[in-house]
């Protein structure tokens, strides 16, 4: 089969390399395209995938639906010219596309309906096939969405898929054993991000402020960083950075995949944005699990609170590996699955079948 692969962020880079493989393996032709994101085709560049470049993203709302009809006739011709016969990914366009051309189209998305209008109404109703981790069931209008038990980061971060690297510590100056924490701050600039904050620069401070006598700390931001925390931002290669944050004492900031990926690796996290509260997976990983934390910005003294109930804790990293090991044993290898879905793949759903047998060969 032909398949194309869609970006439109760098996480799905992680979330669909894996499986890109395993198709590559078994002789399918796989096709990447990405918007122009430096991360995202730093990434690509990395695993030594090529890659078609679609034009930069647009910040404004007008910008952005002039840039989605391009990027809709990009993959257009993409799909018509490499005979594409699978479409998957977190996109708009190939929901789109796949109307117009014989590409079925996967769309995977672990978002709630109600955090992204635009997409619940003009994107999931058009795939062919949607899927979404188990943790959204009964927050979706689209009835046949197939359900998996597992969250979009263990297609990359689940323990047959990832190994970290040692070598990681080194290269940023810290011997192993050492505490550091790893921050991260968005700049919410998505089309779901209109009235959404994260955390203050004067927040981010205090933050610092707690944490800087426990240990070393490392920011990653997702475009420029402020003058006051410029002595804090970590140059690595993003392709290391899930090795770092493996061996990191905690995750700080306001970025809901981070948070997630911080979560599945067993490693607590704090997250403070406008979205706490609200995103079906990150609660299941907060109630369900124990594994992180969410906070409204404007309840940022409850979160200092939890911060410091955590430094204290001197069995913190032992009691989070066995959260971690609880949420394993009920989730599943995503990638595993997601193969046997493009391989499987037609446009009657009803081949799902939801029974511990099905889930248990992806184990």
């Amino acid at each position: 089969m032909n398949i194309l692969i869609d970006i439109g962020h760098p996480a799905h880079v992680h979330y669909y390399r894996n499986l890109a493989n395993e198709l590559i393996a078994k002789n399918h032709k796989v096709y990447w395209s990405v918007k122009d994101i430096d991360v995202a085709k730093r990434l690509l560049n990395y695993y030594g995938f090529n890659y078609f470049l679609l034009p930069r993203k647009s910040d404004s709302l007008l910008g952005k639906i002039w840039k989605q009809l391009l990027y809709d006739i990009i993959i257009f011709r993409i799909c018509i010219q490499k005979k594409i016969d699978i479409a998957i990914g977190t996109s708009v366009s190939i929901a789109h596309v796949s109307k117009l051309t014989k590409a079925i189209s996967i769309v995977f998305d672990d978002d709630d309906d109600d955090v992204q209008p635009l997409v619940t109404k003009y994107v999931n109703p058009y795939a062919d096939i949607l899927v979404s981790p188990d943790a959204l069931k009964g927050k979706r209008k689209r009835a046949d969405t197939i359900y998996f038990p597992g969250f979009h980061e263990l297609a990359y971060l689940h323990p047959k898929r990832f190994t970290p690297d040692t070598s990681v510590l080194d290269k940023v100056g810290i011997n192993p054993g050492i505490p550091f924490f790893i921050m991260r701050f968005n700049v919410f600039k998505a089309h779901h991000d209109v009235g959404v904050n994260g955390l203050s620069l004067e927040q981010k401070l205090k933050l610092i402020d707690v944490i800087k006598p426990h240990g070393k700390i490392f920011i990653t931001t997702e475009r420029n960083i402020e003058p006051e925390l410029k002595e804090y931002q970590l140059n690595i290669n993003p392709g290391k950075i899930h090795s770092l944050m493996y061996y990191a004492t905690m995750f700080l900031g306001d970025s809901q995949t981070m948070t997630s990926e911080a979560a599945v690796l067993g490693i607590p996290s704090l997250r403070c944005n406008s979205f706490a509260g609200r995103i079906a997976y990150l609660e299941e990983e907060e109630h369900k699990y124990g594994l992180t934390y969410a906070f409204k910005p404007e309840d940022f003294e409850s979160l200092l609170i939890k911060l410091k109930e955590l430094l204290g804790m001197a069995d913190l990293k032992d009691e989070w590996r066995k959260r971690r090991d609880r949420m394993l044993s009920d989730k599943i290898d995503v990638t595993a699955f997601w193969l046997w879905l493009v391989e499987n793949n037609t446009r009657d759903n009803f081949f799902i079948k939801n029974t511990p047998d099905f889930w248990g060969q992806f184990k």
